[in-house]
């Protein structure tokens, strides 16, 4: 392994003259903004595992829950019955049934992935439904404060244990196999039937690692067989560390979790947190960052394994994610938010422009959970031009992923999901999360976003 690195060659700040399309005057923006009102159109519909279903609402039950989703607009068709996507989906990770090397179509799933770290378990909602589908212990002794998320091209989740250790969780039940000795395959069906470790059948494999701090994960591409239409040789990526300077970063195989490849990472800066973002580029490697400032960024190569390390501009590292294009964003806390080019070696800064989770949708739009107001913003991914704020009635905004109806998703670390039409900016919410907190790729988008760049 070879540790190299890159200097912060320019910071550019660009925030100064910013316009908010679709919301109006930026200033008036603000003013609603401050009075606790939405700058945009947005009409809010709830779906609560504890509420009961009436007239005008759609239910769905599982294991005696009631699971309501409530519309007050027909803006958006969620039954996933009318035209399909929302846009081109490109080869579909999450895809059942899909034609070999077939591009577009209706995915038969699409979910989304939420941690919820106060109960050490995850949970698995339909996008479309709005409905919770499965809820897993990740760690054998219910203790592991789940948080970060990531979906395989096949579909499958990975969840990283801020405590240490990582499981996988099948997304299709008939890949589950049996493990407990009783008929049939007994897995989960929702928020009020979760499985005992052990029972649990859809628990693919747990890797436990002792580390006083693990927190990224990311699934890298894989190659796809048109003889079987699956992808094959599937890997995943984490990063833990036991304190200041003993950062190491895992290659696991996918299908068995075992690891495969240990990379020291001497050069990153790190306090109790260790790495705390990870994402992949459409090569596979892996890029990391730690949390506070200076941010400093590290890139795995995924043929040689040799180490980039690239130091940040002046802000406050939080969120993280990998365009379409291979170039990492950081929602920042503190003085703004950077976009690094390695094409150029160059960073931009927003000035300004503070946030946490943040991803790419497939119209090259980033959207930024913001904590004041509450809610996500829009930020052109080339031009940088600032977009639509879009206020949620969230407590503590942290996690966005954008979904395959491109839908885009904010979790918030008190109980709530929002789903938020962009077109419309109609917001829907899930309610029945159990102290969530995740802002990685909760859907596989992001890895999709990679792997087949729009365009």
């Amino acid at each position: 392994m070879q540790v190299t690195w890159r200097s912060c060659t320019s910071v550019i700040g660009i925030l100064g003259a910013a316009t908010f399309a679709g919301c109006g005057d930026s200033a008036a923006g603000r003013d609603q903004a401050e009075a606790g009102e939405s700058s945009g159109s947005i009409s809010a519909t709830t779906a609560d595992p504890s509420t009961s279903s009436s007239a005008g609402e759609a239910s769905m039950s599982a294991s005696g829950q009631s699971t309501t989703a409530t519309s007050t607009t027909a803006a958006a068709d969620d039954s996933g019955s009318g035209d399909g996507p929302l846009f081109d989906l490109g080869i579909v990770p999450d895809v059942a049934g899909q034609p070999c090397g077939g591009k577009g179509g209706t995915p038969e799933f699409s979910f989304i992935w939420i941690a919820n770290s106060g109960q050490g378990t995850i949970s698995r909602i339909n996008t479309q439904t709005m409905i919770e589908e499965g809820r897993y212990i990740v760690r054998p002794d219910s203790a592991g404060s789940p948080s970060r998320t990531s979906v395989s091209l096949s579909g499958d989740v990975a969840v990283a244990n801020r405590n240490g250790g990582v499981t996988k969780v099948y997304a299709n039940v008939e890949d589950c196999a049996e493990s407990n000795g009783m008929p049939g395959i007994q897995t989960s069906s929702g928020a009020a039937d979760i499985l005992p470790w052990g029972t649990e059948e859809c628990i693919a494999w747990h890797t436990p690692f002792a580390y006083a701090t693990q927190r990224p994960v990311a699934w890298a591409p894989a190659p796809f067989d048109e003889s079987t239409c699956t992808y094959q040789d599937q890997k995943l990526w984490t990063s833990g560390a036991n304190g200041e300077g003993t950062l190491t970063v895992h290659r696991l195989d996918g299908e068995t979790g075992a690891v495969e490849d240990d990379v020291p990472v001497p050069g990153m800066a790190v306090n109790f947190f260790g790495a705390y973002g990870g994402a992949v580029n459409g090569d596979g490697d892996l890029w990391i960052t730690n949390y506070g400032q200076p941010p400093m960024l590290a890139r795995v190569d995924a043929v040689t394994l040799d180490v980039e390390m690239v130091p940040g501009p002046d802000i406050y590292s939080y969120g993280f994610t990998v365009d379409s294009q291979g170039r990492p964003w950081l929602g920042g806390f503190v003085n703004g938010s950077a976009r690094y080019s390695p094409a150029t070696g160059t960073w931009d800064v927003l000035g300004g422009v503070l946030g946490y989770g943040i991803q790419e949708d497939a119209d090259g739009l980033m959207w930024l959970a913001t904590f004041s107001p509450e809610g996500v913003r829009t930020i052109d991914s080339d031009s940088l031009a600032l977009g639509a704020q879009i206020n949620l009635p969230g407590s503590g905004c942290k996690g966005v992923s954008i979904d395959f109806y491109g839908y885009v998703w904010v979790v918030d670390m008190s109980q709530n999901a929002f789903r938020i039409d962009p077109a419309t900016q109609q917001v829907d919410t899930y309610a029945g999360l159990t102290g969530p907190y995740t802002y990685s790729d909760m859907t596989g988008w992001g890895l999709s976003n990679v792997a087949f760049p729009p365009g």
